[in-house]
């Protein structure tokens, strides 16, 4: 049977060896995105910023001092002309 020259194989094999490393690395780093994304969500839940806005409204808030500025809502809102 033919054979490429082992300098070849060597070198393919290495590169093939490689790729698998990276994905692999790219596997754990996309299950850590995955982890990290559902933490954002969780914090996200517990500045229960539903509550502060049902209680003050839209608000932004100087997280130093605690004292806080009305969001007005923007009147120029486009219309829907029928």
């Amino acid at each position: 049977m033919a054979k490429i020259k082992e300098k070849q194989l060597e070198t393919i094999v290495k590169y093939q060896d490689e790729l698998t490393a990276i994905l692999n690395n790219i596997g754990v780093l996309e299950t850590q995105k995955h982890a990290l994304l559902h933490k954002v969500a969780e914090v996200n839940e517990g500045l229960e910023k539903e509550k502060i806005e049902e209680e003050y409204g839209k608000i932004s808030i100087d997280l130093k001092t605690g004292e806080y500025t009305e969001i007005k809502e923007e009147e120029d809102a486009l219309e829907v002309v029928e």
